[in-house]
């Protein structure tokens, strides 16, 4: 009896981490879709620019330069813009592979498996809502400042204070209005809304011109001098600390993936858009903050509106008011795109059976998910009504990095697996009858005669070698060639994260006895360093599967590693309380899940019994509670997980293609 129980319990626990790790099958038509392809290249790049140039530049850059870097907010916002970056060329990768709405999300489906997705879907809808919570608490708190503190006050005097830590001193009857009334008007429909955010976006890059010309003109070099605390007063730990919240000032070029299922012509758009839209943000970011912290000292600068605050005290009121309109035009692009990416998400996860089916319709009058609309305006109105801004920000950050981190890692995966693994290969055209097809056909020549530079024969040989040894490491071949391939590969991504992980908790921790070289600090910081480096080279060493890809991040694995150790490098910087909400939210996600995502998962449908729920070699096995042996009275053979995952087989079960297709036929006799 107790091996019976041991035999069940082994069966589901095997059906359940089969569920777990299957992966998303891509339509062969991938530009089919319920949504309206309208987006051209210019509007995702408003899009993005919009997005990303809002709360950041007009809040964070007086928060940081006051509280964490100084003048050294230079760097941070470098130093964050770099790794953005590196996350950036993984995401346009991606957005040419795999053109549908949900972003990370449906990168890690398609690459990791189903649990990891949800993770990642779980926790960019919080990434987006808590964007939207904070750019609503901003905007209000700029109106608030404009009118002299007398919202604010008012608010105090009828409602009373909030007296709770991590919470505002007040609840923000404004900002839970403005969620409400932004997300009212993303109803319209999605061109409706690229045209508006358009004109902000435009109004809002026209008043950073403004800023950094006018802040040039009356900049003062005493400023960054050592009377004035110096560039960097509060040292490199502080521009890595401003680097982390400067982080939460690039997050929205996500939202021009997400938006990959509006795009007329995706696998050009998307990458261009990303490339763009980052790098003119980054490098206003960075010529703004230079601006600010050269026309006033540090001390002197208004963490709540930096800007107006300082031209203010240039006596330039003219440029006070025209910066504060700049300023809510740029922080309601970033709302709109908070609010534009929100309900996609959901409406990509509940289209795979992983959120409540009400989630996954569309009206089919304006082609916008409606209902997750009201939902993301609601809970979004919420979180703003009574979370200060910092707080939100900081929770905020933690899951984009980690979606950051694990696009990166799947990018890896996908580069060194075989074709047939990844189900498909995508070649994106425009869809044909558009209204500006014509303004598209140069990008789609541009692209096909990109894709015509390899011969089909270099491309079945490309296929073929995909996530197999290189000739010049064959020597390898018995350490490394008994595996399936491209698993060696996933096996070293998931130690590098780990390892990546240990480096940076080691950098924190133990930061004092490696700049004193203390002999033991030394030793284990090498050895990790060194394991590190042998995850990266043992996947260097295999081919890679570049074929269909439009788009390709360059010198991959390293970049993408590099932007894995980044990524994890600033999580391990966030607050502790930080982390332990983070693990709450993660928790809620899990009783989702399991409750109803791994039962109503849409590719669970296409198993309509359990042994196709199992792995090839598992197929076969005898189902549990039979006593019937295996067809030609052979022993099943048993896997460990571990082998499942690596592809490693056991010497007994190799067999024939024959001999497998004759048992298998005797079996169904």
């Amino acid at each position: 009896m107790p091996s019976s129980r041991r035999a069940i319990l082994r069966h589901i626990l095997s059906g359940i981490c089969t569920k777990m790790n299957r992966t998303k099958s891509v339509p062969t038509d991938v530009m089919e879709t319920p949504l309206n392809r309208c987006l051209n290249t210019f509007d995702i790049a408003l899009l993005g620019i919009g997005h990303m140039v809002g709360a950041g530049i007009y809040v964070l850059t007086g928060t940081v330069a006051k509280e964490m870097a100084g003048p050294g907010i230079i760097l941070s916002f470098i130093l964050a813009g770099f790794i953005s970056m590196l996350a950036a060329l993984c995401y346009a990768e991606f957005g040419t592979r795999v053109p549908k709405a949900g972003s990370a999300y449906v990168y890690t489906y398609i690459s990791m498996g189903e649990f990891w997705a949800f993770v990642i879907g779980w926790n960019i809808l919080l990434e987006h809502m808590l964007g939207a919570a904070s750019v609503a608490r901003a905007w209000s708190g700029y109106v608030d400042s404009m009118l002299g503190g007398w919202i604010g006050n008012t608010t105090l005097e009828l409602t009373g204070g909030i007296h709770e830590p991590g919470l505002a001193q007040y609840p923000d009857i404004l900002a839970f209005l403005v969620c409400i009334v932004y997300a009212a008007a993303l109803a319209g429909g999605v061109k409706a809304t690229a045209v508006f955010n358009s004109l902000l976006t435009l109004v809002n890059i026209a008043v950073m011109v403004l800023v950094i010309s006018v802040g040039f003109w009356y900049a003062d070099g005493k400023n960054w001098s050592e009377a004035e605390g110096g560039f960097l007063p509060y040292g490199i730990g502080g521009v890595i600390a401003g680097a982390a919240t400067c982080f939460y000032a690039f997050v929205g070029f996500d939202s021009i993936a997400t938006s990959g299922e509006e795009a007329k012509n995706p696998s050009v758009s998307i990458p261009v858009a990303t490339v763009i839209s980052l790098f003119v943000v980054t490098v206003g970011y960075i010529l703004v903050s230079a601006a600010l912290t050269l026309m006033i000292p540090i001390s002197e600068i208004n963490p709540a509106a930096s800007l107006p605050e300082a031209f203010g005290q240039l006596n330039l009121s003219w440029a006070k008011y025209l910066i504060s309109i700049g300023a809510l035009c740029g922080m309601t692009t970033t709302l709109l795109g908070s609010l534009f990416a929100l309900p996609r998400c959901m409406y990509a996860m509940a289209s795979d059976g992983l959120l409540f089916s009400c989630f996954g319709k569309i009206n089919p009058t304006t082609q916008v998910p409606l209902l997750n609309l009201v939902v993301s305006g609601v809970m979004s109105a919420c979180l703003a009504l009574v979370f200060d801004l910092a707080k939100l920000v900081e929770f905020m950050s933690i899951g984009t990095l980690l979606a950051y981190t694990i696009v990166s890692a799947s990018v890896i995966i996908l580069r060194y697996r075989p074709m047939e693994r990844i189900h498909t290969t995508i070649r994106v055209p425009a869809v044909a009858g558009s209204p500006d097809d014509d303004d598209d056909d140069d990008e789609d020549e541009a692209s096909q005669s990109s894709m015509d530079t390899s011969s089909p024969t270099s491309e079945m040989i490309e296929e073929v070698l995909a996530g197999g040894l290189k000739a010049q490491f064959r020597c390898l071949e018995p350490l490394l060639g008994r595996f399936e391939p491209g698993s060696v590969v996933s096996v070293a991504v998931m130690l590098f994260i780990f390892l990546s992980f240990a480096i940076c908790v080691e950098l924190k921790v133990s930061w004092t006895q490696l700049y004193t070289g203390t002999w033991w600090a030394l030793i284990i910081y090498g050895f990790i360093i060194f394991a590190a480096s042998t995850c990266v080279a043992v996947i260097a060493v295999h081919n890679q599967n570049t074929r269909g890809l439009i788009f390709k991040v360059p010198l991959v694995p390293f970049v993408p590693a590099l932007g894995i150790f980044c990524n994890i490098l600033l999580m391990v910087h966030l607050d502790a309380v930080t982390w332990v909400r983070f693990f709450v939210w993660v928790c809620i996600g899990m009783v989702v899940y399991f409750l109803y995502g791994i039962r109503n998962s849409k590719e669970g449908e296409v198993c309509s019994s359990y042994s196709i729920l199992m792995t090839t070699s598992e197929a076969g096995k005898v189902p549990w509670g039979s006593f019937k042996a295996t067809p030609g009275g052979k022993k099943s053979s048993k896997h460990t997980i571990f082998e499942r995952f690596t592809g490693r087989s056991k010497p007994e079960d190799k067999k024939s293609i024959v001999e497998e297709s004759e048992n298998e036929t005797s079996g169904y006799s």
